[in-house]
């Protein structure tokens, strides 16, 4: 296989710069000069890579800050407006921003009223107060260092860079807060800001009038829908609920290997989150370094200046998202003659008020004021949520809900990172893990030098065991979200014996503690691909866990069995590579094979029932299947850039697994598979596709007729169909998608007439071990370090990961200096 470390001091791209008298940027010359505030140096390594080396945690982030501000500074600057309230000032009323993780879209108004409501100063204090020292400089740092970029763009410098905000009005000097919101902005990604539309459009009605509370209550429940109403309504129109189902587009791999699974005896970790190609929640490389004290390299999320995902000479981790929820509803019982008061041990409590204004831009460039008034619980906030039109979570004279956010309430999300990013040891890393408790909806592997495979689900999820769901759910509805949302409690607000619980060992109140949250230490492997903690290892079910933090002994994921069976078959010499145990190269060699596990077990059912006949009967007609069919006989059973057919079946299963089927077609229907999910045997169930269903055969000439629709032949290779959708269209991408069973993962919607456009999927991915030197690691990030089309690492990484090329990731100094394109000092 082959590696790619592009070597040598190559032509180095160099930006010019309008710097202040207090401000210096020079090539890389002698010590730091004696009295600066700041001082950085930072090396440019092939592809863009910065490696940012400093005495200090200020500086440390002051170098961060630049070095990120000259990639992706308007994407930032961005989401920096969102956060703060102020789309609708900047961008006038009729656009709208999503948050690409969670996939909620608002319009700048319901945004900026979501935010200035949630994102306050008072909310975020906790977090900035509780940030250990250091990170409170980095972050300062990071401030200043992003600042000098947007002064340098200002007064002329860069030219030709970043020319969607370098004149733009909202490209504004950032604060610390700024930052602060940041971080608080995605603690909330798995809960509160799921819910951005429904809390920021939430209105109580009106008062009665005097004396006519009766009447208000009685009409209030006549007009309340019925539980089985409300059912079909969420079942037709999920909404948020999307998210939190299993075929969401934000996930993960990942591997730990230990001694009994590498041929060498050497540990190994594998990290490959599936994040978005477009907005914040793209990934940046870097590599951090103050010498004697600091040294990790990794990925992180947009304006994040700590390593999330990475790696150094002690140790590497990784982390898939979670199933465990993050937040609970709260049915509220209401004053019928004030519904602004709900009912709490036997007492009416008011609800607080919270007035909102924001501006908005009109056609004209003036600005009007617009205000709104939302409500906030001892919970939360109130929210009103609609589905296909009907009230599920509604507020009437009678009932309202609440939401209790854990990790609104999460003070320690920098600190878990940063105490890891500064840890020596592989067991101080895991002891980190649930002494901090600080991870906001991630499971977490690592390992280290001769250490064993370790698997955590140590995150922040509300301390609800089952017991008090049986107790305190607020029926019938409480059983309406489960059909969505399997888990996820709604609770009886008007008792205290319904608040969460708080464990002896959680460092925070509300909160599981580490000794009832799922863990494992193994010699062998352990994994996650964003099913529960349930089957880490399938050897040593992990069991006895409350039902918020996931499921157990139920179906797994196509991807998810993929991701044992991968392991499994290696292990046991059946996959078809030489050996029984794993060395870096056949880690690499199977992450990127592009396996689609379900073409593996039905494709010859499928061709060798339905394509009988040439033609079948589809949902606008007769369809032509004989070269379709022949495609797929002829199909490697992959989503390579040279497999051809891969398309046919991605469209075919799209029908009849796919995400956007609405409940109960799909995985979920029981009479899809022959063999059905079998809890002694959940690597291999469900199987055996049901061709004799009408809607299977229909579901296979619809996908025929698509891929012709959209100007396709059957035959058509991959690497003809499918591309980035932001990057360089020109570039090929490999890849499946999750509900097909793919392990190397694109998200890229129906084919279209411009084939398969790639907004989601593989990101960065590391393969890391240690051998006599220390750390070894390569990887990719699959969308490039820029988001500006101006800088010469927009796209090159994708170039590299579309060949196949991995990358060595430079992180001893002698690797780094040979392959530096670039070096530069900061100061100031």
């Amino acid at each position: 296989m082959r590696k790619l470390l592009i070597g040598g001091l190559a032509a180095a791209w160099v930006l010019s710069a309008g710097c202040s008298r207090s401000d210096s940027r020079t090539e890389t010359s002698g010590p730091p000069p004696g009295g600066a505030k700041y001082s950085a140096d930072i090396t440019r390594t092939s592809l863009g890579i910065p490696h940012i080396k400093a005495q200090d945690y200020g500086s440390l982030g002051y170098g961060y800050g630049y070095v990120f501000a000259e990639d992706n500074l308007c994407v930032m600057q961005e989401d920096f407006v969102t956060i703060r309230g102020q789309r609708a000032r900047y961008f006038g009323r009729d656009g709208s921003y999503t948050i690409q993780p969670n996939g909620v879209t608002a319009s700048n108004v319901d945004s900026d009223f979501y935010w200035r409501s949630s994102a306050t100063d008072a909310a975020i204090a906790p977090a900035r107060n509780n940030t250990l020292a250091d990170y409170k400089n980095v972050t300062r740092g990071f401030v200043d260092g992003y600042n000098r970029y947007i002064r340098e763009l200002k007064a002329g410098g860069h030219s030709g860079r970043h020319a969607s905000c370098r004149g733009a009005d909202w490209l504004f000097e950032i604060e610390e807060n700024d930052m602060y919101r940041r971080y608080y902005r995605l603690a909330l990604v798995a809960s509160g800001s799921v819910w951005i539309n429904e809390i920021a459009t939430a209105a109580p009605p009106p008062l009665p009038p005097a004396g006519a509370a009766a009447s208000a209550a009685r009409a209030a429940k006549a007009a309340e829908p019925t539980a089985g109403q409300k059912a079909a309504a969420l079942k037709s129109d999920p909404g948020p609920f999307r998210f939190f189902q299993r075929d969401k587009n934000f996930g993960s791999n990942m591997y730990a290997l230990g001694k009994d699974a590498t041929s060498d005896g050497r540990s190994v970790v594998y990290g490959n989150p599936h994040f978005p190609w477009i907005g914040t929640e793209r990934l940046y490389l870097a590599h951090a370094t103050i010498p004697g004290r600091f040294d990790t390299m990794g990925a992180s999320l947009y304006g994040v200046p700590a390593i999330l995902i990475g790696f150094n000479d002690h140790l590497a981790w990784s982390h898939t998202v979670s199933t465990a929820y993050r937040f609970t509803f709260y049915e509220l019982t209401l004053n019928p003659a004030n519904p602004r008061q709900y009912l709490y041990d036997g007492q009416m409590r008011d609800m607080t008020a919270v007035p909102v204004t924001i501006q908005v831009k009109n056609a004209d460039g003036s600005l009007t004021d617009e205000s709104r008034t939302l409500y906030q619980t001892h919970y939360g906030p109130v929210l009103v949520l609609k589905a296909a039109g009907i009230p599920i979570l509604g507020w009437n004279n009678l009932k309202a809900y609440a939401l209790r956010d854990a990790n609104a309430e999460n003070d320690s999300l920098i600190n878990q990172f940063a105490r890891w990013n500064q840890a020596e040891s592989l067991d101080e890393f895991i002891r980190l893990h649930g002494e901090i408790l600080g991870i906001p909806w991630v499971n977490t592997v690592a390992s280290g030098p001769g250490g064993k495979a370790y698997y955590g689900d140590l995150s922040v999820v509300p301390n609800v065991p089952d017991s008090k769901v049986t107790t305190c759910q607020a029926l019938p509805l409480h059983q309406v979200v489960q059909l969505l949302a399997p888990g996820l409690p709604l609770l009886d607000g008007s008792r205290s014996a319904c608040e969460w619980d708080t464990d002896a060992d959680a460092p925070r109140p509300g909160i599981f503690g580490p000794s009832n949250l799922p863990k494992i230490q193994r010699d062998d492997w352990v994994h996650n691909c964003n099913d529960s903690y349930w089957l880490t290892n399938p050897a040593e079910p992990i069991e006895g866990y409350a039902g918020i933090i996931g499921s157990e002994g139920s179906a797994r994921s196509l991807r998810t069995r993929l991701c044992i069976q991968q392991i499994t078959r290696r292990l046991d010499g059946s996959d078809g590579r030489p050996g029984n145990r794993f060395d870096i190269d056949t880690l690499q060699d199977v992450a990127l094979s592009s396996q689609i596990l379900s073409a593996q077990m039905e494709r010859d059912t499928v061709v060798n029932t339905l394509c009988r006949l040439p033609t079948l009967v589809g949902s606008s007609g007769p369809v032509d299947v004989a070269a379709a069919c022949e495609a797929l006989r002829n199909w490697d059973l992959k989503a390579n850039l040279d497999s051809r057919g891969a398309h046919i079946w991605r469209e075919f299963y799209r029908r009849i697994a796919g995400p956007l089927l609405p409940l109960p077609i799909g995985p979920a229907n029981p009479l899809l598979f022959l063999t059905p999910f079998s809890v002694s045997d959940p690597v291999n169930t469900p199987r055996g596709l049901n061709v004799l269903l009408p809607t299977v055969s229909q579901a296979f000439a619809d996908a025929v007729q698509a891929v012709a629709d959209a100007g396709f032949a059957p035959d058509t290779p991959m690497g003809e169909i499918q591309h980035p959708g932001h990057i360089d269209k020109s570039i090929p991408i490999f890849g499946g998608e999750d509900f097909e069973g793919a392990f190397t993962v694109v998200v890229a919607g129906p084919i279209s007439e411009e084939g398969y456009n790639v907004d989601y999927g593989n990101s960065y991915i590391q393969t890391v071990t240690w051998g006599a030197n220390g750390v070894e690691a390569e990887g990719f990030l699959t969308y490039s370090e820029s988001t500006d089309p101006a800088n010469p690492h927009f796209s090159d990484f994708s170039r590299e990961y579309s060949a196949k090329r991995w990358h060595k990731l430079p992180f001893k100094a002698a690797e780094i200096e040979a392959d530096a394109i670039r070096k530069y000092r900061l100061t100031e």
